[in-house]
């Protein structure tokens, strides 16, 4: 697809065929417009992520190591380059972030949250989430997301979807292995700290190379 096909569509072109606004019609109607985000706590923004990370998740989504029967009924059948496409779509968008809700839990919960993101718990073998997405936790390129501008509801149910089972990478699963390792507390206090901080301007990806990934990620971290 020419690069001019991946900007934003032009308002009399949206409800033509092989357009890539129709294509993303079905994302954009949960995920919002340019995939800045759903209505409700449960949608995320997809707009302005890294490629490879939402590549993966529609390969995910499709041949079931992500769980979720509307995505999967979705993308049924697509070929790996339509997804690719629609990625590139998704990740060149770049929309502003709505300021965040802080989330109503203890302060003592918000700091649980702030210690497990930026500096992990070495007693438990817990890397902090900076240490893979970023110190601005704004993601690493080519393939690990940014935290933040992301709902409470959402935070806490992928983690947790990790944890069951019902969320899968291509290995070595960090995410999996780290999960596992968190309580029930440890979660809703990420959840609660992460959706809590405000996007400061630039928010992207950190360059591929400029973390030391810790020993069980890798470089597959999030796929």
């Amino acid at each position: 697809m020419a690069t001019s096909a991946l900007a934003q569509p032009a308002a009399q072109d949206t409800l033509r065929p092989d357009t890539m606004a129709a294509r993303v019609a079905a994302c954009t109607a949960c995920h919002g417009a340019q995939g800045k985000a759903g209505s409700d706590g449960y949608y995320p923004r997809l707009a302005g992520k890294p490629q490879e990370y939402l590549y993966h998740q529609l390969l995910n989504f499709r041949d079931d190591r992500r769980q979720y029967r509307p995505m999967a009924h979705l993308l049924a059948g697509l070929p790996d380059d339509y997804l690719r496409e629609m990625a590139a779509y998704f990740s060149g968008q770049h929309v502003p972030y709505l300021p965040p809700a802080r989330a109503p839990v203890s302060g003592a919960t918000m700091e649980a949250g702030r210690a497990l993101a930026l500096h992990g718990d070495a007693a438990r073998g817990l890397p902090a989430c900076a240490a893979c997405h970023g110190t601005a936790l704004g993601g690493l390129m080519p393939a690990i997301p940014g935290l933040l501008g992301l709902p409470r509801d959402y935070i806490g149910s992928q983690i947790g979807s990790w944890k069951n089972g019902l969320r899968h990478a291509a290995a070595p699963d960090c995410m999996a292995d780290i999960a596992d390792k968190l309580t029930p507390a440890d979660i809703g206090a990420l959840a609660a700290w992460l959706s809590s901080q405000p996007v400061v301007e630039p928010y992207a990806p950190e360059a591929a190379g400029s973390l030391r990934l810790p020993a069980e990620c890798g470089s597959q971290a999030q796929r």
